[in-house]
């Protein structure tokens, strides 16, 4: 998921030495506002929601660290993001079509954009700067160890723990081939049939041309009845990315890889839509997400820990999982 920090919190991010704006990527910044500004009004779905209970042990969020502590009301801040949310996804629901997702797919088949390993990438990501903060001097590897610390925290399997270090790590996308923050960031759905309802302001897709072609603009469109979300295109995004990259690379179980592909399907796995698409596996696939997503939404805090202690640890598991070392990005 998405990078996330509280209403009231937006962070700079570093590594190594001070930066400064002029080493700021062009529209990072932006980037990284969008994606808080994006969590915020998820976060406040989720209260409205209510927390979901699920029934494996390992999934069971009941008897959570996460959950405890965590003051609600530094959530709701939210206003002043809407429009800029609004913008932002009326971009993205315009140009997110099947033709962009089967380029996308293609080029992600076709190139490779740069070869290091995951630690190695965790450093990169943290080129995504934020300065408009000055209270806090967290980075994204410090995010990725704060969600990571908080599922091994409660117990959670060792591959639970490495997908909340590496959740995140899809928004490389944007230093590659990317188009924007709209292929980057925001919620995700499926293209290649009708838009949900329950897709956040879902009126912005009237100038999506998929919108009205009739091969796509139907209930099932080209998928079929239960054919199953491993058989459907969700836009094209970090997770996706990420997803792809892990799926190649790593020998995460599949309930890892659903975390990581589904965490920003909120349609799905919050407000309980396109259940005809599912299989039998999309249903335990369903509680593996929504037992991750808390982490997601509430493990960004002020807390810093000691990255030079805790680098072997995360270093053997990320090496447990991706035994290659050097990761095709």
């Amino acid at each position: 998921m998405a990078g996330i920090r509280q209403a009231n919190s937006s962070a700079q991010y570093r590594v190594g030495k001070p930066q400064t704006s002029k080493h700021i990527p062009k529209g990072v910044v932006s980037l990284e506002k969008i994606d808080d500004d994006v969590q915020r009004i998820n976060i406040l779905k989720a209260e409205i929601k209510g927390k979901v209970a699920v029934d494996k042990s390992w999934q069971d969020n009941s008897n959570t660290q996460i959950l405890k502590g965590v003051d609600e009301k530094s959530y709701r801040q939210y206003e002043l993001a809407c429009d800029r949310v609004k913008d932002f996804y009326r971009e993205q629901h315009e140009k997110q079509t099947v033709a962009y997702n089967l380029q996308a797919r293609i080029n992600f088949k076709t190139k490779v954009r740069d070869k290091m390993t995951i630690w190695d990438a965790l450093v990169k990501l943290n080129d995504l700067l934020d300065e408009s903060d000055p209270d806090t001097e967290l980075s994204q590897i410090d995010h990725a160890i704060q969600t990571a610390e908080a599922i091994r925290r409660d117990n959670k399997p060792r591959w639970f723990q490495l997908v909340g270090l590496i959740h995140d790590l899809g928004k490389l996308l944007y230093f590659f081939d990317s188009d924007g923050q709209w292929d980057v960031v925001g919620d995700t759905f499926p293209v290649g049939c009708k838009f949900s309802k329950k897709i956040i302001y879902q009126g912005s897709f009237k100038n999506n041309p998929d919108a009205t072609n009739p091969l796509y603009n139907t209930k099932f469109g080209i998928y079929s009845f239960h054919c199953g979300l491993d058989n459907v295109m969700l836009s094209w995004g970090h997770d996706e990315y990420m997803y792809h990259v892990a799926k190649k690379s790593s020998s995460l179980p599949p309930e890892a890889l659903a975390m990581i592909r589904y965490h920003s399907f909120y349609p799905w796995h919050q407000e309980n839509a396109y259940r005809y698409l599912m299989n039998e596996h999309d249903e335990q696939m369903l509680k593996s997400v929504q037992a991750f997503n808390p982490y997601d939404l509430y493990s960004k805090t002020e807390q810093k820990y000691d990255l030079d202690e805790l680098k072997p640890y995360y270093l053997e598991l990320i090496d447990e999982f991706f035994p290659t070392k050097i990761i095709e990005f």
